[in-house]
């Protein structure tokens, strides 16, 4: 049981103390279901689970989430947030079946440790409005998988679909016996202040959205998990074959109107192969444009130097009507390219972009293809993860040993890949960690083993000391004492 509260500082007046008074009371609810709901046992934990977790795959409730985000954030597009909203989840359920998650979880007689998991207690969880389903309804399933009551704090304008989204859960808590108040949201408006006073009252804090975010997770008080900003790029090495790795990129890059941190915002291909690739990839959907139509694509994406909303996660034809194509909006494009040899600042289509929009890079060789990569995440993206295409396995060692990522992708279609999917060994998550390169704490892929405390009981045994010289004799006779 948690027993760490931090009252509410409710002596405020005016909106702030209101704002303190009912975070606090559904942080109340929140403690009391939770405290009945952590040693109820394994089956009622993987029973709360699993609730979660049909609420959002049941096909028609499904639709309607997908639907409802689209139109809310006018965000991506409803087929794949559906695809993304039953897949995920799917993936989630397989890497949690037969998982332990209360009592005894470990027994090692060599050491005399025994391992005992403990729920943390109240979870805020942060929730973007790129995936304003998908991504709560992972935090909400893994926090429930460890015993603990979670509040969701989403994005303004995703909070509908999040309250379509709980109000599903509640349903399915209700059928299963439990208590609804294991699963709340924050009621609109949304509001930094409302978001702050949770995160301060509540135990552990899961992070994902905007920068801001994540630094009002890291900064406020309470334990936090937070990931860092996206901006994948992906090699193509000499080795590679074309035919294979542009449909690849080009389902990555398309996905969702490519809302998601983990579609590639940039390709680096070796000089080798450049033309065979541009050629693929355009015969997979994408337009190269000519450096007349990437300034004017530019300008429509960047007003004041800000990646402009009306660009994020819309289709390239629509963008590329915004910003006055009309002949290659009218091919219907899947995605549009831009050839780049900068990063930075003054190389805005280095960055993240959120849009069907690719930047070409050519490299000399796959040392300078890792040179150009390590030049893009130094202005943004440290720490996500890098795609691949190459014939030579060891390549991706390379880059893994080199580059500053958590996670090389090699040969698959990234965004589908680096959140786990069916064909790799990823976990299941939407929340992917940068490590210190990205300013976070973790560098995996956020799971049940971060909604879990772990108390260790230690048993005596056999004294064993070693010799000196049996640590330090390799040392010695190497350096001398």
């Amino acid at each position: 049981m948690n027993v760490r509260a931090k009252p509410a500082e409710v002596s405020q007046g005016g909106v702030e103390g209101d704002v303190a008074r009912v975070v606090t009371e559904l942080v109340a609810r929140a403690r009391a279901a939770q405290r009945a709901f952590e040693f109820a046992g394994q089956d009622a934990l993987d029973t709360a689970a699993d609730a979660a977790a049909w609420a959002i795959m049941e096909p028609e409730r499904n639709r309607l989430l997908a639907e409802r985000a689209v139109a809310d954030t006018g965000l991506g597009n409803a087929d794949d947030k559906f695809r993304k909203n039953h897949r995920k989840t799917l993936g989630l359920l397989r890497d949690l079946r037969g998982q332990k998650t209360c009592g005894v979880i470990a027994r090692d007689a060599a050491t005399g440790i025994v391992e005992i998991a403990r729920a943390v207690g109240v979870v805020a969880a942060i929730t973007p409005s790129t995936n304003p389903a998908a991504t709560p309804a992972n935090k909400i399933i893994n926090a429930l998988k460890c015993g603990n009551a979670v509040i969701v704090a989403p994005s303004p304008k995703g909070h509908t679909s999040c309250a379509l989204l709980v109000g599903f859960i509640h349903e399915q808590l209700a059928k299963a016996g439990l208590a609804p108040d294991l699963v709340q949201v924050l009621p609109p408006p949304i509001s930094k202040a409302a978001t702050a006073e949770l995160l301060r009252q509540c135990d552990l804090v899961v992070a994902t959205g905007s920068q801001a975010n994540v630094r009002m997770a890291y900064t406020s008080g309470t334990p936090a998990f937070g990931v860092g900003a996206g901006n994948v790029a992906s090699i193509v090495a000499a080795s590679a074959d074309p035919v294979d790795a542009a449909p690849k990129i080009a389902l990555s890059k398309t996905f969702d109107n490519a809302t998601s941190c983990s579609s590639e915002n940039s390709v680096v291909i070796e000089d080798a192969i450049y033309q065979p690739m541009l050629d693929a990839l355009a015969a997979s959907g994408g337009v190269l444009l000519d450096h007349a139509a990437k300034a004017r694509l530019q300008d429509v994406m960047w007003k004041g130097g800000k990646l402009s909303a009306d660009c994020t996660a819309k289709s390239a034809a629509h963008i590329a009507r915004l910003a006055g194509l009309d002949d290659i909006a009218a091919r219907e494009p899947r995605f549009l390219m831009v050839e780049e040899t900068g990063f930075g600042a003054d190389y805005p289509f280095s960055g993240e972009k959120l849009a069907p929009v690719l930047t070409v890079y050519r490299a000399r060789d796959f040392d300078d293809a890792g040179r150009i990569v390590h030049g893009i995440y130094s202005y943004m993206g440290a720490g996500h993860s890098v795609g691949l295409h190459t014939g030579d396995p060891e390549q991706a060692i390379r880059l893994g040993e080199t580059l500053p990522v958590a996670r090389v992708i090699a040969n698959q279609a990234h965004c589908l890949a680096t959140g786990g999917n069916f064909d790799n060994g990823l976990p299941f998550s939407l929340s992917m960690g940068c490590g210190t390169w990205g300013h976070n704490n973790f560098s995996g892929n956020l799971g049940f083993r971060h909604y879990l405390n772990t108390t260790r009981v230690a048993y005596p045994i056999e004294e064993r000391v070693p010799e000196l010289d049996d640590l330090l004799g390799d040392f010695f006779r190497r350096v001398g004492r």
